[in-house]
């Protein structure tokens, strides 16, 4: 396909449909407000009809200014249409069960009674001025002669887009394809969207087979939320975009993984180190052949460079671990040892492996002493502490900006002051390059005024101890 892809982010309609998952106020207006920030095109704010909350959130999220485009979700009534109306939103999105089960199981409706309410839903929306986005629900199971003729009416009344809706998860990227090629044939003109559940594991090459054959949006949610297994993740589509098909989403991406932290917290629902981009363990290589080749050439293991996420690769050192790896570790950790001191240093960390689950860097630094025959530590800097003291903008809330700031990777703590400056936020890491960095994306948090930036020296303990930093 040619043209833009535009992403669109469900997270605080589709995503809090996750069992368990319920955002407050504040928290839906700050994913909005970094979504925003993230750079996706569209953001769909709930269903106002759910209840008066969710209501109020997104009239407060579509009066927010954002670049991205407000939508709010409803059903094919009048009523649902008029509670959208009354938000102020860019977009209503009118969904309507299209599948043969839909229609008689939920519904009980026939195909001409099903035609008819969407075309009265989407009129009375464009009579109203709004644009509107038509969802045949379960669109991959419905005949395809009747889809075409319920999105081609849909299309008639006014609607601008159709949403290719795999609600159950059960396409593969073959089939998918081949129905938004068809949709693309038989909707002549029309702007389809892809909306692919996860239920089998596919909801991202679904929604990349989509992109191909001719969506040029893709429905997705931060760190893949959503009914049962959620849809395709935001982090993943964003990143498959741009590194296997060389297309440029508009994403922000080194403000993913804190986009994510952020809903980590807020959903309560926590991620996988396994999870791909934006785990704890992505970018991590503990096998002793892959990280010699990595140190020799990250490329060798990686399928794309962590520093466009703002992340760096984690070389972890255990029993898998050769001379090559524990070198790097001891390098990290400023131990200088010479080849025989670093054979020792690797067998005894190999045999305490086999006693071990984790070997931590005190671990590695406890050897180091007993190989050198002398105290390492001093000689080790554990990293360098920052205290970053920040001015937030008059019209902001100083809690908000916290709430931004805490989940920034490397911030141990964040204090709201009075006096010249509004926040003061305690960051720990391990080299000042890493400060800098985690610096540089606290003042990108919108509403930062300004920092200013200490570096910690010494810090002493509740008994007088010094201890370096």
């Amino acid at each position: 396909m040619g043209g833009k892809v535009i992403l669109l982010d469900s997270t605080l309609r589709e995503g809090e449909q996750t069992p368990g998952v319920s955002f407050t106020m504040e928290e839906k207006l700050e994913i909005a407000k970094m979504l925003d920030d993230v750079g996706v095109g569209m953001i769909e704010a709930g269903s106002p009809m759910v209840s008066e909350g969710v209501k109020e959130a997104v009239k407060k999220i579509a009066n927010e200014s954002l670049r991205a485009e407000v939508i709010a979700h409803v059903r094919a009534v009048k009523e649902d249409v008029d509670l959208a109306l009354d938000c102020g939103v860019d977009r209503v999105a009118i969904f309507m069960g299209t599948s043969p089960i839909h229609r008689k199981a939920k519904f009980k409706l026939s195909e001409k009674e099903i035609i008819e309410k969407v075309v009265k839903a989407v009129e009375y929306a464009r009579d109203h001025g709004v644009k509107v986005r038509f969802t045949p629900e379960d669109a991959t199971r419905t005949e395809r002669d009747y889809l075409v003729r319920v999105c081609s009416a849909a299309l008639e009344a006014g609607a601008d887009r159709i949403s290719v809706a795999d609600t159950v998860g059960i396409m593969t990227p073959d089939s998918m394809y081949e129905l938004v090629s068809f949709l693309s044939q038989k909707l002549s003109g029309a702007r389809l969207d892809v909306h692919c559940h996860n239920d089998l594991g596919l909801a991202v090459a679904n929604s990349l087979a989509g992109m191909k054959a001719g969506a040029d949006v893709i429905h997705v949610t931060v760190n893949g939320l959503g009914e049962r297994a959620g849809i395709a993740s935001l982090s993943e589509v964003a990143v498959a975009l741009k590194v296997l098909m060389g297309i440029d989403p508009g994403i922000k991406f080194h403000l993913l993984t804190e986009l994510s932290s952020m809903v980590e917290r807020y959903s309560g629902v926590y991620l996988s180190p396994h999870t791909p981009i934006i785990g704890t363990n992505a970018f991590s290589h503990k096998a002793g052949v892959h990280i010699a080749a990595v140190l020799a050439d990250p490329a060798t293991y990686e399928a794309f460079d962590p520093s466009i996420l703002g992340r760096r690769r984690k070389i972890v050192v255990d029993r898998y671990a050769g001379k090559h790896a524990v070198k790097a570790k001891l390098d990290e950790l400023g131990v200088e040892v010479d080849e025989e001191q670093l054979e020792k240093i690797t067998k005894k960390i190999k045999e305490l492996s086999d006693r071990k689950k984790r070997i931590e860097n005190a671990d590695i630094l406890a050897i180091a002493e007993k190989v050198l025959g002398r105290n390492v530590r001093g000689e080790s800097p554990e990293g360098v502490m920052g205290i970053v003291m920040v001015k937030v903008e008059s019209h902001v809330y100083t809690t908000n900006i916290i709430r931004r700031i805490i989940n920034i990777p490397g911030v141990e703590s964040a204090f709201e002051v009075s006096g010249d400056y509004d926040i003061v936020v305690y960051v720990q890491t391990r080299d000042m390059s890493e400060l800098n960095e985690r610096i540089e994306a606290i003042r990108g948090v919108r509403g930062v005024e300004r920092t200013t930036t200490k570096i910690v020296l010494k810090k002493f303990d509740g008994q007088n101890k010094i201890h370096g930093t």
